[in-house]
């Protein structure tokens, strides 16, 4: 994957912005909160940290190609960030940006969730 590939698929998923912060980071939010960061590094390789399950946090921070993401797991938060594609291919990755989102709206006031038509079952 790619930052315009990233940029692309972040774009898919319903109510969300895109914002350039951080240093040149590739922020994507779903109503206002944070879902999923990427950039590139100097020598123009793709990373990308995204928010997981505890049990998803425990597995993947063990994985070749993937750490606890700088700045947040280091806070408690479980937040992966994948450097390479050497455990988690695109098409993982990809189910991992959804299931990012879905925790982070599960955050959102149930009100909120209504109005947006999110998780609702």
């Amino acid at each position: 994957m790619d930052i315009k590939n990233y940029n692309a698929f972040c774009g898919e998923l319903a109510h969300t912005a895109h914002v350039v912060q951080w240093g040149g980071s590739h922020v994507w939010k779903v109503a206002g909160k944070v879902f999923a960061i990427a950039g590139e590094d100097k020598d123009g390789s793709f990373r990308c940290s995204f928010k997981v399950s505890e049990l998803a946090f425990d597995i993947l921070k063990e994985q070749p190609g993937c750490r606890g993401a700088p700045h947040l797991a280091s806070r408690g938060m479980k937040w992966i960030q994948r450097f390479s594609d050497e455990a988690v291919d695109n098409a993982a990755l990809e189910d991992y940006l959804r299931e990012s989102y879905r925790l982070v709206s599960l955050g959102l006031t149930k009100k909120l969730q209504r109005e947006l038509g999110l998780n609702q079952s």
